[in-house]
């Protein structure tokens, strides 16, 4: 019987080295979720008050965008534009919306001949956006966050 707790003991401290601790470090946590962090998707996209009915994503996306452009068009509708050529174009506002909810207009693409016939073209879409409704930003893990996207608008005119 003194052979079985002898030998018991002997096994009970002989095998504590063979298990492995490993020291994990707080440093190597946050990298490890870093490097598995999609910097490129959110989980909420930005949105109006008016779009905030809807729980799935991909719509409060799209309402966002449309309402964007039905606030662009109704504002462009008041100014007459006259050219000499037809305009047919999709011009790339590229925005910023950043994380307290302002936003920003980058930049704006178009076509030589869209600058040529419009010369006001980017100070008409910069103003017909100066007021809009309280926009809601981007929210990534529970965080408010800056989002940049390009909205394509159609030109068209006759």
């Amino acid at each position: 019987m003194n052979r079985i707790i002898a030998f018991l003991l002997l096994i009970t401290f002989c095998s504590c080295e063979f298990i492995e601790k490993k020291k994990v470090y707080s440093n190597d946590i946050l990298e490890d979720q870093l490097e598995a962090f999609n910097w490129n998707d959110v989980d909420e996209y930005p949105t109006f008050e008016s779009c905030d009915t809807t729980l799935v994503k991909a719509s409060k996306k799209a309402c966002f965008e449309n309402t964007l452009r039905q606030i662009l068009n109704e504002n462009l509708a008041k100014y007459e534009i006259i050219v000499s050529e037809e305009i047919h174009d999709t011009v790339q506002l590229k925005i910023t919306i950043d994380s307290q909810g302002v936003f920003v207009i980058n930049d704006i693409v178009s076509d030589e001949i869209t600058q040529a016939e419009i010369p006001q073209l980017d100070s008409l879409l910069r103003r017909s956006l100066e007021a809009l409704p309280k926009i809601y930003p981007a929210i990534k893990r529970s965080q408010q966050v800056k989002t940049q996207f390009s909205l394509p608008v159609i030109i068209k005119i006759e």
